[in-house]
């Protein structure tokens, strides 16, 4: 076997050189100081075209990145691939849309989905095309379920939103058309669980979207200002739910003969609420009643386990990564991290896809995460994956070791600076243990990033307010290799995630299929 290559993502560290809100910076980092003087070192593009996204303003994320990792190639994703179907009128040319409407002739069309223009999850724009085509196709009721976000946009910009929404149904409102928001609540609240990681959220999303429980107000806008008032720092993705009421009832509740969409485009936080809908025998939870609805998501967010069964645009068809190459070389892998991203070393890694391709060949390890706001244990479950990685990498049975440390992601995504600084620490002690127990077994160590996000805590307002900036952002991710010896140097031009794949096969000396981006590095 050539020497084994370890790659270790520190989820959400960017690389920027401004200070300000900057956690990165902020945080003691000897290892990776000492790693960057000691290695080859260089930075790579995470986000916009570089990960299949529409812009350069896009900010990358764990999905895209990670899928760009594992596949060494660039596909369009989540908001391009459903721009490309809405602007081609696929999308509403499709068997699955077409059903929607029909469906739901004598019933209400409904919307669940994040309502911002993130980029990440979802894109208001996405919802208002469909609520506008719906009515154009004869819809006569339409309900929007909103999950606030607040993560991939600014920490307290959901009323703008939601005014936005109210705007565009007001708009389309009359001529035998009645739409309206219905229900809605913080992401990290209710609905938007990944990885099973708190079916409870499901449920609190399930007794609010489709049974109408839950506090009530007049407005969307009523329920925001008014739990602000009570928590005037609350984060958005942190507001508790809320029902719309009308006449003193719930003014959307979902029932039989119903059509219903979720407009996430991204897979992770759209599985569960999909099973909940999907499954005839799901016993997760007590659901009191399961409508008999038309139900389909933006995507199908699990093409193995065909979840859902009917959705609107066609994922990327990802093919040739790295794994399957691997595998065609008989190198066998390890990948690990804890329950917030496993799901991203392993299903998105993979093209988007749940079965292994080898069960020989191919070790996973999930260590599950706590279920404590990641701002309260910001070290989280950084030293369990560093003891599984360092016997692995000490066992001699793996030519390729990957794993995810979300410190820098998952705690950035709270706001919280000190915590933030605390979480790149950690990330920063484990890498002193994963870089001796590699050059002791003589791997070859690579440390790089999937996006941005603790590089940027914080953000002045249009006024000059500061105020915490828990999104993604648009910076560059480390990337350096360790203890590949001297006859190694870095190729010329500029590289993104996609380049990743091709430079670990560079390392472990086999070839890469010709619709792979280029190595980083190259032999003298």
């Amino acid at each position: 076997m050539n020497r084994p290559v370890v790659l270790v993502i520190m989820d959400g560290i960017g690389v920027s050189t401004y200070e300000y809100g900057n956690a990165v910076i902020a945080a003691r980092t000897p290892t990776l100081d000492a790693l960057m003087n000691e290695g080859l070192h260089t930075t790579l593009k995470a986000h916009g075209t570089a990960v299949g996204l529409p812009s350069d303003d896009d900010m990358g994320n764990s999905e895209v990145g990670h899928n760009a990792l594992g596949s060494g190639q660039v596909y369009s994703q989540g908001a391009k691939l459903v721009n490309e179907s809405i602007a081609a009128g696929s999308m509403f040319a499709s068997q699955t849309w077409r059903g929607l409407i029909e469906n739901c002739k004598n019933g209400a069309l409904h919307f669940i989905g994040l309502l911002s223009d993130g980029n990440v999850h979802s894109n208001i724009a996405h919802l208002k095309a469909m609520l506008t085509r719906a009515k154009e196709d004869g819809v006569k009721k339409a309900r929007v379920h909103v999950l606030l976000d607040g993560r991939d946009v600014p920490a307290q910009s959901a009323l703008s939103y939601a005014e936005d929404l109210e705007k565009h149904l007001n708009n389309l409102n009359g001529g035998g058309f009645d739409g309206r928001i219905a229900s809605g609540g913080g992401r990290q609240k209710i609905t938007m669980d990944r990885y099973n990681a708190n079916w409870p959220m499901v449920k609190m999303g399930w007794d609010t979207h489709i049974l109408g429980k839950g506090k009530g107000f007049a407005s969307c806008k009523e329920a925001i200002e008014a739990y602000r008032s009570d928590a005037p720092d609350i984060i958005d993705q942190d507001l508790p739910a809320f029902v719309i009421h009308e006449n003193g009832k719930p003014a959307g509740t979902i029932n039989d003969g119903d059509s219903v969409v979720l407009f996430n485009f991204r897979g992770d936080r759209a599985i569960e609420i999909s099973l909940a809908f999907d499954k005839e025998d799901f016993t997760e939870f007590d659901r009191e009643r399961s409508p008999k609805v038309f139900y389909a998501g933006m995507l199908q967010y699990d093409g193995d386990l065909q979840i859902p069964e009917r959705f609107l645009v066609s994922p990327p068809d990802i093919r040739n990564t790295l794994t399957e190459h691997l595998i065609k070389h008989g190198i066998k892998e390890f990948a690990c991290s804890e329950t917030q991203k496993f799901g991203h070393v392993t299903y998105f890694w993979n093209g988007n896809k749940n079965d292994k391709f080898s069960k020989e060949l191919e070790v996973y390890k999930e260590i599950p995460s706590d279920r404590v706001s990641f701002d309260e244990r910001p070290w989280m479950k950084a030293a369990e994956i560093t003891d599984e990685v360092i016997e692995a990498i000490k066992s001699g049975e793996y030519g390729f070791i990957r794993a995810n440390f979300p410190n820098g992601d998952m705690v950035g995504h709270t706001g919280n600076f000190n915590a933030a600084v605390i979480a790149v620490e950690a990330v920063d002690l484990c890498l002193a243990r994963i870089a001796s127990a590699a050059k002791e077994c003589g791997a070859v160590l690579i440390i790089t990033a999937d996006h941005g996000n603790s590089d940027e805590m914080l953000e002045k307002t249009k006024t000059g307010a500061v105020s915490p900036k828990t999104a993604h952002t648009l910076n560059p991710v480390p990337f350096m290799i360790i203890n590949a010896g001297k006859d190694l140097t870095l190729s010329n031009g500029e590289f993104g995630l996609s380049n990743v794949a091709a430079t670990v096969c560079a390392l472990l000396n086999i070839d890469y299929p010709e619709v792979w981006d280029k190595p980083i590095v190259r032999r003298n």
